[in-house]
């Protein structure tokens, strides 16, 4: 047994009520625990944290870190792998470490220099969830986990359209129980399919039939948000919803609000749904934020993540493959396509956004806007969509602007004349607290995900922590921690690695569902190209396999007050 304490540090700990008291914390093995009653029990090591700012480790609940589009991404533009590089061309050395899509090696090192220790990837397709365990056996020092793309899903099109919620629910349950994953995501909910078929657009609607399976997106979407909150799982359905991209979406985005029917949902990376205008004319191209986060807070069974975007090159990928050839057509660049069969699609494609470009400043300010206008931090969670919006490594440039309204306006003054009658942006003066970063980095987006052990500092959570050198320049302060721990191991200091810890993968342990494998199997026979016996993910292929039991996530967004469980 190691007992570490960490003396006297100012806590910033939301979950618990802390927001800037010093106090010691204590560690046994991996896990945060009370003090010790006994004034006899001395710590095997102390480390004086007096000065510094200590917050639990970072949680990312959207991210693009494994899988087939990742590895499109990276032969399609290698060069954005090396850049930055220093190890790119020295022999014997692991590259990847620079860039927009770093390696899997790289990732989890990358991630625990910002001072996170969880990662979720937000879309897998599920046949090719073995290719992702790999890879996250590759990640080293951050937890995973990842959510199995089901919006498009031709077996649960079927049974939606027959209204057999029983089958609906015994599927998704044998889904997630054979490929390992955590939850559900939904990406452009039929649209996938309708653009695959000859002379047929993307669904724009949420009450358009789609071609051969006579399903309305809106029926997706409330069927699956119903068979998760079945299910229990921790995390709700997490939804990119249609129309990604396009002006005028932002009525399609409040039609999606409404359509859960009071069952739990997640909205991910909102900024590119957000937008007014027409869809025929870019120059009514304007910010429509202010009117979706009115619906958001209608509806308190949904939260959001951002997707804020930061000027420069990146990598847009997507299980959304209409809105991957939308964007080829628009920038007239290099793109990659794939189907995975039954299952879903893939669009991916190098991007950069410019600040001289006004729509790509709109869609800077939108992001913005997202965080600054929802009152109650613990309705969102911090992501970039990466590396849609930009890299994860981008997180503190991020954090400087919510911090600093003087910062933000300087960025907007250098943007195009026409923004200001487009947005809001610049009349807004609300500067986050470092307790509201706390929230949205850390404590919002663990108790969404349901991860109860994560997000917080109290006793029983794992010890994940991150110590900052309080600065101004927040930029600099959230780049560059002072020590990050994961599990109680001192992982980084001053910005080094100093040990390699292997880290756990998280899938969701569900309860008694329906049995409807017979129905499957014979559904494969018919339907895929792979055998149904050699879909599923073993056990042995999971190193560092945690189930999380089903029942354990939050019945609806937490509030502020609400402590962590």
């Amino acid at each position: 047994m190691t007992l570490l304490k960490l003396r006297g540090g100012t806590v910033v700990d939301p979950a618990n009520g802390i927001a800037g008291e010093e106090k010691d914390l204590w560690i046994e093995d991996a896990r945060i625990v009370a003090a010790p009653s006994d004034p006899d029990v001395l710590p095997t090591r102390t480390i004086d944290l007096r000065g510094y700012v200590v917050m639990p480790g970072g949680v990312d609940m959207h991210s693009h870190i494994a899988g087939p589009k990742l590895n499109a991404g990276r032969r399609m533009c290698p060069e954005i792998v090396r850049e930055g590089d220093p190890v790119a061309r020295v022999e014997e050395r692991r590259s990847g470490l620079g860039g927009t899509v770093p390696t899997s090696y790289a990732t989890g090192y990358l991630y625990a220099g910002l001072g996170y220790t969880s990662a979720v990837d937000a879309a897998v397709p599920p046949l090719y969830a073995r290719e992702v365990h790999e890879e996250f056996d590759d990640t080293p020092v951050v937890d995973k986990a990842f959510l199995a793309l089901c919006g498009n899903n031709h077996y649960l099109m079927e049974r939606i359209k027959e209204e057999d919620q029983e089958r609906t629910v015994g599927y998704l349950a044998w889904l997630l129980t054979a490929i390992k994953g955590y939850g559900l995501k939904i990406v452009n909910p039929g649209g996938v399919e309708q653009w695959k078929r000859p002379g047929r657009k993307t669904v724009t609607d949420l009450d358009s039939l789609v071609a051969g399976f006579g399903v309305t997106p809106r029926a997706i979407l409330r069927e699956l948000a119903r068979a998760a909150d079945t299910l229990t799982l921790p995390h709700s359905v997490h939804v990119h919803t249609c129309n990604l991209g396009i002006p005028g979406n932002w009525e399609t985005t409040r039609e999606t609000m409404r359509a859960f029917e009071g069952h739990r949902a997640h909205l991910a990376h909102v900024q590119f749904h957000g937008y007014g205008g027409g869809a025929d004319d870019e120059f009514s191209f304007t910010s429509a934020v202010p009117k979706l986060v009115d619906e958001l807070m209608k509806h308190p069974n949904l939260s959001i993540d951002v997707g804020n975007i930061h000027f420069g090159r990146t990598m847009a990928m997507t299980g959304d493959g209409p809105v991957g050839h939308y964007l080829h057509r628009v920038t007239g660049g290099r793109w990659y396509s794939s189907d995975s069969e039954c299952e879903t699609g893939c669009g991916v494609l190098p991007i950069e956004y410019r600040d001289k470009n006004l729509v790509h400043a709109i869609q800077w300010a939108a992001g913005l806007e997202w965080y600054l206008l929802v009152s109650d931090p613990w309705r969102l969670a911090l992501s970039t969509d990466h590396p849609n919006g930009a890299a994860f490594t981008t997180y503190p440039h991020t954090i400087e602007l919510l911090m600093s309204r003087d910062r933000r306006r300087e960025v907007f003054k250098t943007l195009p004349k026409g923004i200001a009658r487009r947005c809001l942006l610049a009349d807004l003066d609300r500067e986050y607290t470092l307790e509201e970063i706390a929230i949205i980095t850390r404590a919002s987006p663990a108790k969404l995900l349901g991860l109860t052990r994560k997000g917080h500092l109290g006793p029983g959570a794992d010890a994940d922590v991150t110590v900052y050198l309080p600065q101004e320049d927040k930029r600099a302060m959230f780049e560059s921690p002072r020590y990050v721990f994961k599990s109680g191991c001192l992982v980084v200091e001053d910005g080094e690695v100093r040990a390699d810890h292997h880290s756990a993968t998280f899938h969701v342990n569900l309860p008694e569902a329906p049995d409807v494998t017979d129905d499957i199997r014979s559904w494969f026979s018919s339907a895929y190209t792979i055998q149904f016996d050699n879909y599923a993910v073993a056990d042995a292929d999971v190193p560092g396999a945690v189930p999380v039991a089903a029942g354990k996530g939050d019945a609806a967004p937490s509030s502020s007050t609400s402590p962590s469980e």
